[in-house]
């Protein structure tokens, strides 16, 4: 069972590393790590788990944070609405579409890697496309093409950041942390 002792943190050089494609078919390993990563972030999220383990919440986790660096991400987390449940464990997830609009959580974003407050808005596009392949509950693996907007679109860019060696904080405008950008319209919950 992961626990926050496997989740690295800010400085750590991995997490500013590009993460290698990983090798199809997926190994059994890489398939189990991606199913820790999906129990992690359903356990961070249920308050006795949580509190036992010392667990901080997350809906999403991308294997860098754990050490690998690899292209595997786990996301489970509602919509901004609360009524549709995103869980997913992907392989080499990328953003194929996007659109222009631009979006933000007003109150910023956080990472299980990074232990401070980091303030400022990170703009973020309003939907995107993602093309990646899927690892079922049952351990078969299927392409998939997933569309995705508003809150859920932000958790999944993300985590597709850590794959690529970005941190959030690192989107965030450095002379103006609050400044909008090309007139984004914020998240509401």
């Amino acid at each position: 069972m992961l626990t926050m002792k496997d989740v690295i943190r800010e400085g750590h050089d991995t997490l500013r590393i590009k993460a290698q494609d990983v090798e199809l078919p997926v190994s059994d390993e890489d398939k189990q790590t991606l199913f820790s990563m999906l129990e992690f972030l359903k356990n961070s999220q249920d308050e006795e788990l949580a509190e036992k383990y010392k667990l901080r919440p997350g809906v999403g986790l991308a294997a860098p944070q754990i050490n690998k660096s690899m292209k595997m991400m786990a996301v489970h987390t509602t919509d901004e609405t609360g009524d549709k449940l995103y869980s997913y464990m992907l392989i080499n997830p990328k953003i194929i579409s996007h659109s222009e609009e631009i979006t933000f959580l007003p109150q910023g974003e956080g990472c299980l890697s990074v232990d401070r407050e980091v303030k400022g808005l990170v703009p973020r596009y309003r939907r995107i496309t993602v093309l990646a392949h899927q690892l079922q509950e049952d351990g078969s693996v299927n392409e998939v093409r997933i569309r995705l907007k508003n809150y859920v679109g932000i958790v999944f860019q993300h985590e597709i950041d850590h794959l690529n060696g970005i941190l959030f904080m690192d989107r965030i405008n450095k002379e103006n942390p609050f400044g909008l950008v090309n007139e984004a319209k914020p998240i509401q919950f």
